[in-house]
């Protein structure tokens, strides 16, 4: 397969089988979305539903959100109830990743997102995620940082915390186990 992001049949069936569990299980995310018309769209786009597969090993439990009728696609959120296991103890960027001095960690969120094809969730996006339910009780998620605080070298991140959205600010450098980022693929 090489670098062809495209998965085989049996990942493919094994991965929409999920999606459509889940899809069925939390309705409330999603009322008036048919999963039919999903699945068509998941099946004539390969590397969308790669990115979704890559969102599933990491942890995110993706599932629908919504469906923008203006560009007719259906928006993917990570789902999972805390932020994605495979997705932790990451800085935020490459040049966060590279100042550290002594404890570098493996990957950055910013590249990591682009490596698995997604957009890493906004703080509106994120809100609008703890709609749905209740998401990081345990755990926080970096989420896109606008410029100008990444310039002054700081990065945000958000949690969920006595019925309210926490937005914060750190380091780009820092990382922490329970944190992690939730990212959002449109369809």
């Amino acid at each position: 397969m090489g670098n062809k992001k495209e998965l085989i049949s049996e990942e493919r069936e094994e991965l929409l089988k999920t999606l459509k569990t889940r899809f069925e299980k939390n309705i409330k995310r999603h009322e008036g979305i048919v999963w039919d018309k999903i699945q068509l769209k998941l099946e004539s786009n390969p590397e969308k539903l790669w990115a979704l597969n890559e969102m599933e090993k990491t942890g995110g439990e993706p599932d629908v959100i919504s469906f923008d009728e203006k560009t007719n696609e259906y928006i993917f959120y990570d789902c999972s109830a805390e932020s994605p296991k495979g997705r932790r103890s990451t800085c935020y960027d490459i040049e966060a990743q590279e100042s550290r001095k002594e404890f570098k960690p493996e990957n950055n969120v910013v590249d990591m997102a682009a490596d698995i094809g997604i957009e890493l969730l906004t703080e509106e996006q994120y809100r609008e995620l703890q709609l749905l339910g209740k998401f990081d009780q345990k755990t926080s998620s970096w989420i896109k940082t606008p410029v100008e605080i990444r310039k002054l070298g700081g990065a945000l991140f958000a949690d969920f915390r006595y019925n309210t959205v926490f937005v914060y600010h750190n380091g780009a450098q820092s990382y922490y186990a329970a944190r992690g980022f939730r990212g959002a693929l449109k369809v």
